[in-house]
């Protein structure tokens, strides 16, 4: 086995793998996962804000 071969090979897998996640990504069985998963940034905004709250130097506030 070359090196040529050995690139053909990993070319052809690398290919097959890209394929495999766009059909993952893109099936609508998963649509209801990526919608809860696309909004986790706006769940932050939903909790309270205690006065426990630490500063960078970790620090009470």
């Amino acid at each position: 086995m070359d090196i040529n071969t050995l690139r053909s090979v990993s070319t052809v897998m690398s290919f097959f793998i890209f394929i495999g996640l766009i059909w993952w990504a893109f099936r609508p069985a998963n649509a209801a996962q990526f919608q809860e998963a696309s909004m986790l940034p706006f769940a932050l905004d939903e909790m309270p804000v205690g006065d426990t709250q630490t500063s960078a130097e970790g620090q009470q506030r």
